[in-house]
């Protein structure tokens, strides 16, 4: 039986709140002083994740790292992307990023996450300053990537790209991506 989840008194979340919430599998994150709610993942988004992961890892120059589901502190509060590149010369011992730490923010969209996905996560990432953006949609023929760059402040789409189909990102560092290749 899940617990109810205690409102805080104060005005609107804050990440110390976050710390009484139960680590139930539930991802938690703060937007605005909104807290929004996601249940676990199920196989295929962990499939593309992790696939993802290792495409990245293998492509990364020295003292580069990738994370999967690493939280990340911004202006507007305290989010997990299903995948970050880190910068050399981030901080291992905190439990939140900092933006500038993060070279690369990846959602994979699932069915309550897809409003956020596409809508609020770009704008608060473009807010804090993260580089690169992109979103992994998920179809019946694989998933597809959206791949979106930082211009004056606003993020401009640079790339689609369907399964069946390589990809030289340039960005974070240059890497071949072939979305059909991650599901597992």
């Amino acid at each position: 039986m899940a617990m109810p989840l205690e409102v805080p008194e104060h005005e609107g979340w804050v990440e110390a709140d976050l710390d009484r919430l139960p680590d139930d599998g539930i991802r938690y994150e703060l937007i605005d002083g909104s807290l929004h709610v996601t249940p676990p993942p199920g196989y295929e988004h962990n499939s593309i994740g992790l696939e993802l992961c290792v495409v990245l890892r293998a492509a990364a120059p020295a003292d580069w790292r990738v994370a999967y589901e690493s939280g990340v502190r911004l202006p507007a509060g305290n989010v997990i992307p299903d995948v970050v590149v880190l910068r050399p010369g981030f901080d291992r011992k905190v439990t939140w990023r900092k933006p500038a730490d993060v070279a690369l923010a990846v959602e994979i969209e699932s069915r309550g996450s897809r409003r956020d996905d596409r809508r609020i996560k770009p704008e608060v990432y473009a807010e804090a300053g993260i580089p690169s953006y992109w979103r992994v949609e998920r179809h019946p023929e694989g998933p597809h990537l959206h791949a979106y760059e930082l211009v004056d402040g606003v993020y401009a789409h640079v790339a689609w790209v369907r399964p069946g189909v390589a990809w030289q990102a340039t960005a974070p560092y240059p890497v071949v991506l072939e979305p059909g290749a991650w599901v597992i």
